[in-house]
């Protein structure tokens, strides 16, 4: 079978697997050799304490920083061992939304949006513009958010024009790094809601890194828990949190866990209704 076959034809229901991937900065040592596999179709919650590598892990699938060891295979393909013809393909097929946006502050968010149109693809500048406003309407950005400099928008619409521009080659496969980071808790549910809506919509896999709890509970099909370079588990939430692991406990069943405070409003309930 060639190594340029059609990368539909060679996609099973593993999207992304990453087998035995290491990687260190100097002594300090990161991942461990760490496996995990993505599927298709879901969204895949990726959690770990601060430091602990869930970006780098990200930063290594995409090619970002080095890796020691290991192989990483998207779509079916060795993306090490892949041509160059190959690589290109299989890139078109990835979007990336980026922690804080990472829009290039002197494009307008209409221009962000074209960048990988004008990287991957020959398109005339009427299409391009057409392309544009659709993915812009398809965030729910307003219409007139595309003649904006990242200046003028808030830190929600920075990151819905961010999630434009990663769907911007209409991608099978997303990553997405904590979408939301540093808004409030209305835009954040309707960040999660709009990731899951357009998930569903367009048939997209989604490897989602994140701290955010109400994220993991209302939109991942699966959690992956990072642990000393490895991961530890993943699986879908209820048997995640059922594991016995000091992080796991304090993270999902600490202080400031859904468990805990669905515990506390019981308690206030109980002893309202015990006075009445």
């Amino acid at each position: 079978m060639s190594a340029d076959l059609d990368l539909e034809t060679s996609t099973s229901d593993v999207i992304l697997r990453i087998r035995g991937i290491e990687v260190s900065f100097g002594t300090k040592h990161i991942l461990k050799g760490l496996d995990l596999d993505v599927y298709a179709g879901e969204i895949l919650g990726f959690v770990g304490g601060s430091g602990s590598g869930k970006s780098v892990l990200l930063r290594a699938v995409l090619g970002l920083v080095p890796k020691q060891a290991g192989t990483i295979h998207i779509f079916g393909q060795d993306y090490d061992r892949a041509s160059d013809k190959l690589r290109l393909r299989i890139d078109q097929k990835m979007g990336v939304l980026f922690q804080h946006g990472a829009l290039f502050s002197s494009l307008t968010v209409k221009e962000n949006i074209q960048v990988p149109m004008r990287e991957y693809l020959e398109l005339s500048p009427k299409l391009r513009n057409e392309l544009a406003e659709v993915k812009i309407e398809l965030v729910g950005l307003p219409a007139d958010a595309a003649d904006k400099y990242p200046s003028e928008l808030s830190g929600g619409m920075i990151k819905r024009a961010g999630l434009a521009r990663a769907l911007s080659l209409d991608p099978d496969l997303l990553f997405v790094d904590e979408p939301t980071s540093g808004l409030d808790p209305i835009g954040a549910a309707e960040f999660d809601e709009l990731i899951r809506s357009l998930s569903n919509t367009l048939g997209l896999t989604t490897y989602m890194v994140t701290h955010d709890l109400d994220s993991l509970y209302s939109v991942c099909d699966r959690v992956a828990v990072l642990r000393d370079g490895k991961v530890l588990v993943a699986a879908p939430l209820d048997e995640v949190v059922a594991v016995e692991d000091p992080w796991i406990a304090e993270y999902f069943r600490g202080k400031r866990s859904r468990a805990a405070g669905t515990a506390h409003k019981g308690q206030q309930k109980f002893a309202s209704q015990g006075a009445t």
